[in-house]
């Protein structure tokens, strides 16, 4: 069992008599993270893919919520986005029950935050789960080891069970992107026949690293436009893709409305375009070390509270950046490189505008990065 970061932020904050919410993809170990804070304490566990405990709380008042909750001091909510009008049994909770230490986890951002915006206002620490980080699975399997994986992590990625049993990984990732992964999507978008979404996450697989047009990506499903950013922001709030908008202040040949698209996890990436082939027989390394540097470095700056925002910048001339964090008015660039067997060479226009340097990131520093 890998020890998770958030553990601690959790901790910090579990005893000031308000919801502790989880969310994250599906099979991260949300669950298992919450129990080993409950530890060997006794506590009531509600699941919401069952659809009979569902039932029960969405329809729950003050009167029912204490009868089900008995003498419990604790109690923990699991995928608390399958259960309708759980905002309300929550609220409940908290309000009428302070002694009760609350624990909810759920897999749509999209979702929970609808469910709990209102009636939880000021009543919760709400904190995001990912895969496995590379600092959590360093420490747990150390330095030497995790080098010698390098290269297969840009293949498998940081799922808990893939890195668990790494005799089923390819195996582990089809099952996560054939039933898990979509439960909360299709669900969310009311899809019967997921094969819109299966060409659109392929056509997103194919271009990570590369700047994407909604326009043509509608032209190529047969879609209109609409439908596109109505799935990539569902696939956004599932936790399995992520944004990167394009940097844009001064200079007049930037490109000022782009997005490039990112995967929380290679293996999830690879498993969709089905190619798990070593490093040394793929044509996008680049890319593969691109999204795994740029989802850690994601993860890291959640599990440390380091409020940015993240860009990629380029101009019209091509002149290019990877990627850029802006911070208390602080802007820092960075360029990822598999193997740094060239001189560096950054824009210049770039560093004189914004008065930074860009970092190379290559296998050699990445840590100091992730």
């Amino acid at each position: 069992m890998f020890t998770r970061q958030l553990t601690t932020n959790i901790q910090r904050v579990s005893h000031k008599k308000k919801a502790i919410i989880v969310l994250g993809p599906r099979q991260v170990g949300k669950t298992t993270l919450i129990k080993s804070l409950l530890g060997n304490d006794a506590y009531l566990f509600l699941n919401g893919d069952d659809s009979n405990i569902a039932k029960q709380l969405s329809s729950a008042d003050t009167f029912k919520i204490k009868q089900i909750i008995g003498s419990h001091t604790k109690v923990f909510v699991d995928e608390a986005q399958k259960i309708h009008n759980i905002g309300n049994a929550l609220k409940i909770i908290t309000d009428q029950l302070p002694d009760v230490e609350l624990y909810i986890s759920g897999s749509s951002s999209l979702e929970m935050n609808q469910a709990t915006q209102e009636p939880l206002t000021g009543r919760k620490f709400q904190f995001e789960l990912y895969p496995i980080s590379w600092k959590e699975f360093e420490n747990q399997v150390g330095y030497l080891e995790s080098e010698n994986q390098l290269a297969h992590r840009l293949i498998y990625g940081m799922y808990p069970d893939v890195l668990n049993d790494p005799s089923l990984e390819a195996q582990t990732l089809k099952n996560l992107t054939q039933s898990y992964l979509y439960q909360d999507i299709l669900a969310l978008a009311g899809i019967r026949k997921p094969d819109i979404l299966d060409k659109l996450l392929m056509a997103l697989a194919l271009q990570i690293g590369n700047e994407v047009s909604y326009n043509e990506l509608a032209q190529l499903l047969q879609i209109d436009k609409i439908t596109v950013m109505k799935y990539i922001d569902l696939l956004e709030q599932s936790f399995i893709i992520f944004t990167l908008p394009s940097f844009s202040r001064n200079l007049r040949n930037e490109i000022k409305n782009n997005r490039k698209i990112y995967f929380y996890d290679n293996g999830i990436r690879n498993a969709i375009i089905k190619n798990f082939n070593g490093l040394d027989a793929r044509n996008d390394k680049g890319a593969l070390w691109e999204n795994f540097l740029i989802s850690e470095r994601r993860k890291q700056n959640a599990y440390t509270q380091n409020d940015c925002r993240t860009y990629f910048w380029r101009t019209q001339i091509q002149q290019e950046i990877d990627y850029i964090e802006e911070s208390n008015g602080e802007i820092r660039a960075f360029e990822f490189k598999w193997n740094n067997t060239k001189t560096f060479r950054y824009p210049a226009a770039f560093a004189k505008t914004y008065d930074t340097v860009p970092q190379l990131i290559d296998k050699n520093n990445f840590r100091e990065f992730i």
